[in-house]
């Protein structure tokens, strides 16, 4: 199957073509949800077992999507998409918050999408992995736009006095990796500890990168200083 199908256009049961076309959407994106982040996997789903999971048609199906990949990336963005939503949410209501505090709020809000749904953590951190270069550039591409959010934010503490002056997008890029393997190993069940202490630990590892031993902030006397 090389492209998706023509769908039906007109009004049927009361509902537009436009609005049949986005449940079908809906559920077979429910359907992938459930069969690629619980079981079987994205590798052991067929198009057939999923549009049967929908309750639809695999007809239906190629109307929608060019195939499973589809599906996976669809979810994919969905789960980043809701998750930077939460993230400026929590940031634009904690700007005249220290920056400890700020970090908490936003460090909360990610955790709490990103875990709401286990079958969401496996899709986004596991089963995407390894599928193909078009999945692996989105993966790679979103994964960016964390590192890129993390700099913004740095550069305005930065401003602010309240880290230093430095490039940070090696040490965002390194940070981004630990907060989705820690992450994914406490929904895994490897990690004996509340999500807030696992929130708890991340600001204290970016605190470490924003304040790294030796700096003060500007002002303040420098502690080799201190007689």
């Amino acid at each position: 199957m090389t492209g998706r199908l023509r769908g039906p256009t007109g009004r049927y049961g009361g509902r537009s073509a436009a609005e049949r076309q986005a449940e079908r959407r809906r559920r077979f994106l429910a359907a992938g949800l459930q069969l690629f982040g619980d079981a079987p996997g994205y590798r052991a789903t067929t198009v057939a077992a999923l549009s049967e999971a929908a309750g639809l048609s695999t007809r239906q199906f190629y109307e929608e999507f060019h195939g499973l990949e589809d599906v996976l990336a669809a979810l994919h963005l969905q789960v980043n998409d809701r998750a930077e939503e939460a993230v400026l949410a929590a940031a634009a209501g904690t700007r005249h918050l220290p920056l400890t505090e700020r970090a908490a709020a936003v460090f909360r809000a990610y955790a709490a999408s990103v875990t709401s749904d286990p079958r969401r953590i496996r899709i986004t951190f596991v089963e995407i992995i390894g599928v193909g270069p078009r999945l692996e550039e989105q993966r790679l591409a979103r994964r960016a736009r964390w590192v890129d959010r993390i700099c913004a934010e740095a550069r305005v503490a930065a401003q602010r006095g309240e880290a230093a002056q430095r490039d940070y997008r090696i040490a965002a890029t390194a940070f981004i990796g630990s907060v989705n393997g820690l992450l994914h190993d406490w929904s895994a069940g490897w990690v004996d500890a509340t999500l807030d202490e696992v929130v708890d630990e991340l600001v204290r590892q970016l605190l470490g990168i924003l304040r790294p031993p030796g700096w003060t902030p500007p002002g303040a006397p420098h502690p080799l200083s201190v007689r």
